[in-house]
């Protein structure tokens, strides 16, 4: 069991700011297995509820500061997890800002000490996502708190962005144009060794206050991490740098070629220009440890995947959303629609749950049937009618070609598409109450495209999810208010 700094006799309790995030979703079940007393925050408590974690959970927002007060009240150690880089191009200043709000509410709560997860900074550092991180960790160290703060460049575990660009690179494009950032280089990290440095800072008295660099045992180029990768799921890129790629068009090209999103892709350009040495030397003193290489840690990350201990949410990546396949994107494209009803979750719940069919899929039938047709003809399941039951469902219930993967009655709803296709896809339908007479239905397609071939057939069929999805839910909610009115609705195309 780790000591607490305050009271060697009882677990340390801490508090994982930003939980659901990438970093978070990994540390709060470390914290746990240490013996750890542990509350998980985060801005979106629902994404909390889906990791079933044995911890107290909290809704926080470090933009809120009348927010932080309950989350760190009687807290031990807080881990700051969190950055704006998804909220477009002020993220920087939103950055110092929340930090600020999070130091001066540690203080108030006697919290003993801050660890920061920050990135590593080169010296010519220009790019405000390398430059928001280092001034986030000195308006934490402004505050009274004593801050720990870990300093780390490319994390190898699924999820993390710059991984899953190598990634999606590798499995996407056997012949890569590449800017000339592919000859920078940096230390990265295995996601392991980098949560035992995390867990141990913590009370380690001589960590408090200090910067510390961490860094796996190779100093590598994004061309070599791009080789060794393939090398261990057994491709070979040919990658050609061209000078004529700026930083925006960067940018657009990631977006375009992998699924991480683009907010972050954006941010990530302008450190990937920069050679990013570490010294490590102080942290792996204090935290000695074996330091897996970029091959190893690949290898952990996919086995990690495969055996299902990837703690995520489908929507994050989660393998068995994925089809099964390392080589399908780990992050998902997505087209929604959505309409708000007059009529309570339960009717909405009734109407949705009776879909496929006889019913069919309430809107755009001769869509649905060409897309059928084409899956019949490439030898799939595109005209398998039927279900179990007209209006029952449960887990692994076939809905003609859908399989039900989870359902909360009157929440959520979530089908895996069983066509032919490149790649693997999962349809999501939400309810959410807006008051005592009015509730939203919202329908999500969440794709996770193999190779190039299932990024051009989801660029393609983006234009006809976005008109099916606004009709389908106009048209559920249509129905559930008949039925609230004691009405009988009248069919709509299949």
């Amino acid at each position: 069991m780790t000591p607490n700094p305050s009271n060697p006799a009882k677990p340390p309790r801490a508090l994982v700011f930003g939980a659901s995030g990438y970093i978070g979703t990994y540390l709060v079940p470390r914290l746990l297995a240490e013996g750890w007393t542990v509350r998980a925050a985060a801005r979106n408590p629902k994404v909390l509820a889906a990791r079933q974690w044995p911890v107290e959970q909290v809704a926080a927002d470090a933009l809120r500061p009348e927010t932080l007060d309950a989350a760190l009240e009687g807290i031990d150690i807080a881990y700051y997890l969190v950055h704006s880089m998804a909220s477009g191009r002020d993220f920087g200043a939103l950055d110092v800002q929340a930090a600020g709000h999070f130091a001066d509410a540690a203080a108030r709560a006697g919290v003993k000490r801050i660890v920061y997860l920050g990135g590593l900074v080169p010296p010519d550092a220009r790019s405000e996502h390398l430059l928001s991180r280092q001034q986030t960790g000195e308006r934490l160290r402004a505050g009274p708190v004593p801050v720990t703060e870990i300093r780390a460049g490319i994390i190898v575990g699924a999820g993390s962005a710059a991984y899953e660009v190598i990634r999606d690179l590798v499995n996407h494009l056997p012949l890569m144009v590449t800017p000339r950032w592919v000859s920078s280089k940096s230390s990265p990290i295995a996601l392991d060794n980098l949560l035992e440095y995390l867990v141990r800072v913590a009370t380690i008295p001589e960590a408090a206050g200090r910067i510390l660099d961490a860094a796996g045992p190779e100093y590598l180029s994004y061309a070599d991490l791009m080789r060794q990768y393939g090398e261990v799921v057994g491709r070979r890129p040919k990658i050609i740098p061209v000078p004529v790629l700026t930083p925006g068009l960067s940018a657009y090209w990631l977006a375009l070629v992998t699924t991480v999103p683009a907010s972050i892709a954006r941010a990530l350009i302008g450190g990937l220009a920069h050679d990013i040495p570490a010294d490590d030397a102080e942290l792996r003193a204090l935290v000695p440890q074996r330091l897996l290489s970029f091959k190893e840690g690949v290898r952990v990350a996919l086995e990690a995947e495969r055996t299902q201990s990837v703690a995520a949410r489908w929507t994050e990546g989660a393998l068995m959303y994925r089809g099964g396949r390392h080589d399908y994107a780990f992050y998902a494209r997505r087209a929604s629609g959505s309409a708000v009803a007059a009529a309570t979750p339960e009717a909405l719940w009734r109407v949705l749950t009776s879909l496929g069919g006889q019913v069919g899929y309430f809107y755009g039938g001769p869509l649905w049937r060409i897309r059928e047709w084409i899956d019949w003809l490439a030898g799939g399941p595109g005209l398998t009618r039927g279900r179990r039951h007209p209006t029952e469902l449960r887990v692994g219930d076939t809905i003609d070609y859908w399989t039900v993967l989870g359902l909360e009655p009157a929440r959520r709803l979530t089908l895996n598409f069983d066509l032919k296709a490149p790649g693997n896809g999962v349809l999501e339908f939400e309810i959410e109450p807006i008051d005592a007479s009015h509730s939203r239905l919202t329908v999500t397609a969440y794709w996770h495209p193999a190779g190039i071939w299932g990024l051009l057939y989801w660029w393609a069929l983006v234009p006809a999810h976005l008109f099916l999805f606004k009709g389908m839910t106009r048209e559920i909610a249509r129905r559930a208010e008949a039925l609230e009115t004691g009405q009988r609705p009248s069919d709509s195309q299949r």
